[in-house]
């Protein structure tokens, strides 16, 4: 029984600590406070949903901590660029 509380309370503290760390969309307002580290880009999509959190990934790869999608486009597949912020 001990064993499965400390099994169940580092799965939530792992899923609270990624979730720390993720990369989210941010407002032209809030941008404006942070730094611009970069420019990510994706393709392949098959939905703005998609594109979007292909988008999301990079900029956390990058070490991001906000984007701002700038563009999206289509043809056949969706493609699109983020500015990167920390």
């Amino acid at each position: 029984m001990k064993t499965i509380k400390y099994a169940v309370a580092a799965l939530a503290l792992t899923t609270l600590s990624f979730g720390a760390f993720a990369a989210e969309s941010v407002t032209a307002a809030q941008a404006s406070g942070m730094n611009k580290i970069g420019v990510v880009s994706a393709e392949g999509a098959t939905t703005l949903d998609g594109l979007e959190a292909r988008l999301a990934a990079k900029a956390e790869a990058a070490g991001a901590t906000g984007y701002t999608i700038t563009s999206a486009n289509t043809n056949n597949k969706l493609s699109g660029t983020a500015v990167i912020y920390k």
